[in-house]
């Protein structure tokens, strides 16, 4: 067997793989963040009250851990859906405090256009230089954690400058895991399209929410 002929067949198998996998992440992602809005707007009409740290984090991560648990079955798809549905569920009273604050509506409507401008600008980037930024994986993870503890300590001890440092390290820990978790899957380092559904859509939740911080402040809300 000729050894080219062998390397080029499998160079066009994993290119068909990746292609998969892209094209699936990015269906289940589209389908995801319409449920999560939908979720938030019922949410939003019933004036639901938002669950509270401790349930939040409870939901959140145990839906997570079931997510990533059954991420290679038909149960993967119900648990994403169930993650995003419950992210959208506590998304709505913060989307109806600030709407009932006199800038609220433009507040909620620049954080939305900023999230999607930096999200696509992001990924498009990605999709057309094919740059590698897997070299970012432990920078973010540790930034993360950070951030989280220092987003808990801002909550419980009442330090607004704390938290709005934080909502600014999160827009930037944000978007390098867009770029990440994109790279990831054009490259082939991450194969399930459930959990780069998850981590791009978990990505885009914690840049709208921290953009909607930021520019509150900014707008005196």
């Amino acid at each position: 067997m000729n050894p080219q002929v062998t390397t080029i067949g499998r160079s066009q198998s994993a290119a068909m793989s990746t292609n998969k996998v892209v094209r699936n992440t990015y269906m289940l992602l589209s389908m995801t963040l319409a449920f999560a809005a939908l979720t938030a707007g019922v949410s939003m009409s019933l004036n639901l009250p938002h669950p509270g740290l401790i349930i939040t984090l409870v939901g959140y991560f145990g839906l997570l851990f079931l997510t990533t648990k059954f991420r290679d079955s038909g149960l993967g798809i119900a648990f994403v859906f169930a993650l995003t549905g419950f992210m959208g569920y506590t998304l709505g009273p913060i989307l109806n405090a600030y709407l009932a604050l006199p800038n609220g509506t433009q507040v909620v409507m620049m954080a939305m256009g900023g999230t999607a401008a930096i999200f696509l600008g992001l990924s498009a980037y990605v999709m057309t230089t094919r740059k590698d930024f897997s070299f970012m994986g432990g920078f973010l993870m540790v930034g993360i954690l950070v951030a989280f503890l220092a987003g808990l300590g801002a909550m419980f001890f009442e330090m607004p400058g704390l938290s709005l440092a934080v909502s600014a390290m999160f827009v930037l820990l944000m978007s390098g895991l867009i770029l990440y978790e994109t790279s990831n899957i054009i490259h082939g380092g991450e194969t399930n399209y459930i959990m780069a559904t998850v981590t791009l859509f978990v990505s885009i939740f914690n840049l709208f929410t921290s953009l909607l911080h930021l520019l509150g402040f900014a707008s005196n809300d």
